[in-house]
């Protein structure tokens, strides 16, 4: 019993053996259960056997190879597959398809059917009467899709005998498609209609641009996947707006990023770093530096491309519309470079930290040269501004060296404006000899070698501190900052000279000799020979306008005065020319060059007053009366204010005040030296025509100085007016902004005030001769009405 029990719950018995034929079923389902058994070939019984022997008698009665009706196919299959155009092996494949579904395969497990492999049976299957009576009609392969089987036939080109005639290609083609399978034609829009769809784009993509640009502004972190949706609208493919969507998308992106771009340079990992695990925020950080700098250099890309005129296309969508590619005219290629052209300068002086901001510079320099004026404006300015800004001068450098290798490889064939630009630098102290002490390191190693090992080492742990306390610092270094702006200053020196020693008849000679004229005082020694040797060339050429010789003076000047000093030059050439250029100056028309006249007669007589003759004062004096005669009323008011300057400095001036003649010898102005021209032996009569003046402050300057100045007394002026430079007076007194002293509003208001009737004058010595005009006139009226009441009694 108890072995019956451990039989019955599967236990083994000691020296039981199990069957092979157990083993092997065991063997065999386990192969099933993995897949790995192979199916076996079905063995023919004796019934198949009988089967095929009524099978094979059928076929030979019937005489035609086909089976008779008690088969599974019938009259009307065996009809349809012997049709031409069909294939004819379609019959045993018939028939080994409805036989393999009659078997039945066991099994636990029954795999799922494929539906696709269902709808192929099911075409199969079915019965192919579409063409069965066209004998040209030819079936192809099907086309599976989605919605299901398309059928394919083609016409089939029967062969051609010699008796009949070739069939034409006209009746070889398709039939015609049915009416309903003709592609219906889209109704025709009216103007307002169309009009309407398009503001109706326009709607949804500025609500849509605007929800985005809100959003990134809001929280960029969060936000900045919506970025790359942003950005795709710059090259929006709708030929109804693509055009507006454009500028719309790349002025809001603009906004956007002179907004979000962080105060610091985004430097990329590496791979190394990529590799290393971080935390959840660093890592947020990071993804969101990566796709911000993506987007933004994808930004910089599209603007490039359009301030060329190129216009850009999305590489997923295609720009055609009636199979004719998208263009733009050249008025709208050349709005959208401008505005490209604004944005980039806009990012350039917002921005000037961020990254790509050498490509930005890259890309606008050459702009400065350019055929359209327009651009070319725009970018000088922002040049300009950008130079007035730099504090540091690290910008400033990489701009000047930009547009120095661009004027180089032009062959010095650009635009003025490209070096006028030079002028908005505002550099006022450099080192030349900082670099040569650093570089040879003599004095520092002569230092160390004096000292003990212990002040060596103290020495360093101060230096290292003073590095890092400059770290901490919130302001630019001093001495960066003046080795940054000696390296600007020599390069455009660099510029400078090369012009003046290749090109004499440059256009470019007035620009760069008015460079010279301004930073003359950061002139390094060991050019001066060699510049006024290049200003008398030029001034003995002749090809020099009168502004161009002025320039070439205060630059002379300019250079004597500081460390000038030194040098044995005399400047006799450069006072005769200035005398005889000041009768050329402009009059009438502008004022302009009044500012450069002034600067240069200060620096001849108002700081070399030891080193000026008795005959040249007074030439000058003369000189400068007659000129202040032909000025506009601010001009003339700074001549009189430098007039009055000189007047008391110089006490030889009282002979201007004399009629007397001292000496012998009359006036000659026309003579080119100032010492021959016999200026003692004249008077200042200038002076009294101004008197008379419509300016009122010019009458009132030519009343003082016909009194020959005084510091008190009748004849004396404001403190106000003897304080100011008379530079002050050109920009105080501009008729343009101001008239008589008083500015003028720049709007006026409309509300209606009520004024006393009768005329009303500026001035009231005016007003008092009307009204006794008037008066006499009414007078002599009354005289006569009443003699011709006498003559009428």
């Amino acid at each position: 019993m108890a072995a019956k029990k451990s039989a019955k719950r599967g236990g083994k018995r000691k020296g039981y053996k199990a069957s092979s034929v157990k083993l092997s079923n065991k063997r065999t389902s386990k192969l099933a259960k993995q897949g790995k058994l192979k199916p076996k070939k079905k063995k023919k019984g004796l019934a198949d056997v009988n089967q095929q022997n009524e099978r094979r008698d059928n076929i030979q009665v019937n005489g035609r190879g086909v089976e008779s009706e008690e088969s599974d196919l019938g009259e009307e299959d065996i009809e349809f597959y012997g049709t031409p155009g069909n294939a004819q092996g379609f019959i045993n494949a018939a028939k080994s398809r409805t036989l393999s579904k009659e078997v039945v395969k066991s099994g636990k497990k029954r795999k799922k059917k494929d539906p696709d492999e269902g709808e192929e049976e099911q075409y199969e299957q079915r019965p192919r009467k579409l063409f069965a009576n066209d004998e040209n009609v030819k079936s192809l392969l099907p086309i599976k899709t989605k919605k299901g089987v398309i059928p394919q036939v083609t016409l089939a080109i029967p062969e051609v005998c010699e008796d009949e005639p070739a069939v034409k290609e006209e009746e070889i083609n398709e039939p015609e498609a049915s009416p309903t399978e003709k592609e219906e034609e889209l109704p025709t829009l009216t103007n307002v209609e169309l009009y309407a769809n398009r503001q109706e784009k326009l709607r949804a993509r500025k609500s849509r641009i605007a929800a985005l640009a809100s959003s990134l502004i809001e929280n960029p972190e969060e936000n900045i996947k919506k970025l790359k949706e942003l950005r795709s609208y710059t090259v929006e493919s709708d030929p109804d707006v693509f055009l507006t969507v454009r500028k719309l998308a790349m002025v809001s992106m603009m906004e956007v990023f002179k907004d979000i771009i962080p105060g610091y340079r985004i430097r990329l990992p590496t791979e190394a770093e990529k590799a290393q695990k971080l935390k959840k925020e660093t890592k947020q950080i990071r993804d969101f530096e990566e796709t911000f700098l993506l987007n933004y250099k994808k930004y910089l890309e599209f603007l490039e491309m359009t301030c060329k005129g190129k216009l850009v296309e999305d590489k997923d969508k295609k720009y055609f519309r009636g199979g004719a590619e998208l263009k733009l005219s050249s008025s709208a290629s050349q709005t959208m470079s401008v505005l490209a052209v604004k944005c980039l300068c806009e990012l350039l002086k917002t921005q000037p930290h961020f990254n790509y901001r050498n490509n930005i510079i890259t890309v606008l320099v050459p702009l400065m040269n350019r055929g359209n004026r327009e651009i070319c404006g725009i970018v000088c300015e922002t040049v300009q501004d950008v130079f007035r800004g730099d504090k540091s001068g690290d910008l400033s450098l990489e701009i000047i060296k930009c547009i120095s290798r661009m004027v180089k490889a032009r062959d010095f064939k650009v635009r003025k404006e490209v070096l006028d630009t030079f002028l908005s630098l505002k550099i006022k102290e450099v080192d030349y000899e900082g670099d040569s002490v650093k570089k040879d390191g003599k004095t520092r190693k002569e230092m160390m070698k004096k000292l003990s090992r212990r002040e060596r080492k103290k020495k360093k742990k101060m230096e290292l501190l003073e590095h890092e306390l400059l770290e901490t610092r919130a302001s630019e270094d001093k001495k960066r900052k003046i080795k940054m702006h000696t390296e600007i200053i020599q390069t455009v020196f660099h510029t400078y000279f090369r012009v003046l020693k290749s090109l004499e008849k440059s256009t470019l000679l007035p620009s760069v000799l008015e460079g010279l004229a301004k930073f003359a005082h950061l002139i390094n020694v060991d050019f001066f020979d060699d510049l006024f040797n290049v200003f008398n060339t030029l001034i003995d050429s002749g090809n020099l306008g009168y502004r161009e010789s002025l320039h070439c003076i205060k630059t002379a000047f300019t250079i004597l005065i500081g460390q000038g000093d030194v040098l044995n030059i005399d400047p006799m050439r450069f006072y005769t020319h200035l005398y005889n250029t000041m009768l050329k100056v402009n009059a009438g028309v502008s004022s302009d060059d009044a500012s450069l006249v002034l600067e240069c007669v200060e620096c001849m007589l108002g700081r070399r007053k030891r080193q000026i003759s008795q005959q040249r004062v007074l030439a000058f004096i003369k000189r400068i009366c007659t000129l202040g005669l032909q000025q506009e009323g601010h001009s003339c008011l700074a001549m009189l204010a430098a007039l009055r300057g000189f007047i008391v400095n110089y006490r030889c001036s009282e002979l201007l005040y004399d009629n007397e003649t001292q000496g012998s010898g009359v006036f000659l102005p026309e003579l080119p030296h100032p010492e021959h021209s016999n200026a003692h032996n004249t008077m200042l009569w200038e002076i009294t025509l101004m008197k008379r003046h419509y300016h009122p402050t010019v009458r009132q300057f030519a009343t003082h100085l016909s009194k020959m100045a005084p510091t008190s007394g009748e004849g004396q002026l404001p403190v106000d007016l003897i304080r100011r430079d008379p530079k002050d007076f050109l920009n105080e007194y501009n008729p343009i902004e101001i008239f008589f002293g008083i500015k003028v509003p720049e709007k006026c208001s409309t509300k209606k005030k009520f004024s006393k009737s009768g005329p009303e004058f500026l001035q009231p010595e005016v007003g008092e001769i009307v009204t006794d005009v008037l008066q006499k006139m009414d007078s002599i009226s009354a005289k006569s009405l009443s003699s011709q009441d006498n003559n009428v009694t």
